[in-house]
Order: C-alpha cells, then structure tokens, then sequence
C-alpha cells in the first residue's frame, strides 16, 4: 500500500466523513422501504406514501441519537476504558515526545490519559481541538524505548490529523443504532412467541420476521463497511507516523512488542477498534472470512508494510 501523502489523506477522509453521514441514513432508510415493501400488501404507490410519512420520523430518531451519542462520546470512552489524565510532572518524558512531535507538525498538543494495565495499547480519542486526546497503557508506556513510543504517539497523532476519529465516531454511532434496532426486533420476536395463536398473531410473527431478516442484512452490511475503513485507516495512521518521525524500523519495532501483548478488558467491544492493535491472536481455518469482520489489518502485514518504506 502507497502512502498518498497527510494532506490528501484528510481531504479523502473529510469526503469519506461527509460520505458516511448521508451513506448510513441512506441504509436504514432503503431498511425501512424494504420492510415496508414486504409487508404491505397493496400497490407500489402506496408503499410509497408509507415510506414518505415515515421518513419525519425515522431521520428524526436518528439524528436525535446521533447528536446525543457524539455529544457524550468523550465521557462513553472515560467510563467504557476506565482512563485517567496523565499530568506532566507525573511522566515528563511522555510529554516531551508528545510536545515535541505537535511542534514539528504545527498541531495543538492534544490531552494526555492514562490507563493502568499491562497490556501494550494507545488510542486517539476527541472531535475537536479542545476533545482531542491520546490515551496510552502503562504498559506501553514501560515497556517501549523513546523511539518506539515516539512512533506510537505518532500513529495516534495522525489519527486525529487525518480525521479518523471523526470517522470512527460516525461509523460507531449508525452501526450501534442499527444494532440496537436487530436486538429490540430479535427480543420482540423471541418473546412474543408465547401469544396465542390465531390469524392475527400469526400476521404480528410473519412482520416481526420480516424486519429481523432486512434489519439484520442491513446490519451487516453496515459492518463490513466500518470494518473496512478501520483497516485501512491503521495502514494510513502507520504511514503518517513514518512521516513524521522518519524512522520506520522503529515503528516496526513497536508493533512486534506490541504484538500478542496489547489485549485490554473493555466494556464496550466498540473501543476496541480505536486502538493501535486488536487482532486476534490465533489463525484458524476461517481467518480469510473472519478477517472481512476485523477491526485491524494483521500486525505481520503492517509491519512488512513498514519495512518497505
């Protein structure tokens, strides 16, 4: 893979933001037209005018838990990884490569946090100057030298240059509200199924079925395509870190320690996917497909992809 180059690379990821915003929607609308289109049992024109009188609502809904979700999303990340701010008189090492990295880019030094595990891990979390953060392991921050860890820093750092947080967020918050929608459907259906049985309970389980099944293939479709951008965000956050510490080797370095090492209990299996590694750590017969459902490209990969620069 090809570094494209930072400024291209953000202008790519502000389309594939502005994308995502009209693309989700756009999905669980043609979900909605879909159930409806199965369901009614009349002409397309009526169809049509269900969908036109459902369509307030559903974008309504949606916007509501978007704007709720992306408001809160700094203090859903605090309690999902347990973090704490990482004060400068408490490790200024750390702040000076981080200091010393936003200087040479001409980037606002983002928050600093911590989190207290031994696992090898870090993220980059926040929408704007005043949210954004890195968030390192004690473990990570032990365990590598200033060149690794600079490299690490880097990868967050150009996370949040990029815009692959912004995108993040949006992919999370859609796939979570079509998520939500497959769970609520799925309990309706399981159980709703102790009812007594005539022509009207069998019409109730015959829709209920009907908006599982398109709910549940729009729901995977949608997470197929997170889990694409992910991958190739983690390649574009590599390279971007190459770029500015001009040291790929030891960037390299820093993933091999990394590597089988960075596994972080969480409450929420979404913050999973803003971290530098969540690969699994055992190959089976299944990983080509399996791999169509991971967060992160292979470390093997990232780290031949780096060696080459």
């Amino acid at each position: 893979m090809k570094y494209v180059g930072l400024q291209k690379q953000i202008s790519r990821n502000n389309f594939r933001s502005t994308l995502l915003l009209f693309l989700f929607p756009l999905v669980i609308l043609a979900g909605v037209y879909a159930f409806l289109f199965f369901v009614v049992d009349s002409e397309t024109e009526n169809v049509n005018s269900l969908f036109l009188s459902a369509l307030p609502f559903v974008i309504g809904g949606v916007l509501v838990w978007f704007l709720i979700a992306f408001a809160m999303h700094s203090s859903m990340i605090k309690m999902a990884t347990g973090s704490s701010t990482l004060e400068r008189k408490e490790n200024m090492r750390v702040y000076n490569l981080v200091e010393n990295l936003c200087i040479s880019v001409g980037m606002a030094m983002p928050k600093l946090k911590v989190i207290e595990s031994d696992a090898l891990n870090a993220f980059a979390s926040g929408i704007n100057e005043k949210t954004f953060t890195v968030t390192l392991t004690t473990g990570i921050i032990d365990t590598l030298d200033d060149n690794e860890l600079q490299g690490v820093i880097a990868h967050e750092l150009t996370h949040i240059r990029n815009r692959d947080v912004r995108l993040l967020i949006i992919s999370i918050v859609f796939v979570g509200i079509l998520g939500f929608i497959v769970q609520i459907l799925f309990r309706s259906l399981l159980f709703g199924g102790g009812r007594r049985r005539n022509k009207d309970s069998k019409m109730d389980g015959r829709v209920m079925l009907i908006a599982l099944a398109v709910a549940v293939v729009v729901y995977l479709l949608s997470i197929l395509f997170k889990f694409a951008l992910s991958r190739k965000r983690e390649y574009m956050a590599d390279a971007g870190a190459v770029d500015m510490t001009k040291n790929p080797l030891a960037m390299a370095s820093a993933l091999r320690k990394i590597s089988g090492n960075s596994s972080l209990e969480m409450k929420s299996s979404d913050m999973k996917q803003a971290f530098i590694d969540n690969t699994p750590l055992e190959k089976n017969a299944f990983s080509a497909i399996t791999g169509l459902f991971a967060t992160h490209p292979p470390i093997t990969k990232r780290i031949e992809f780096l060696e080459q620069m």
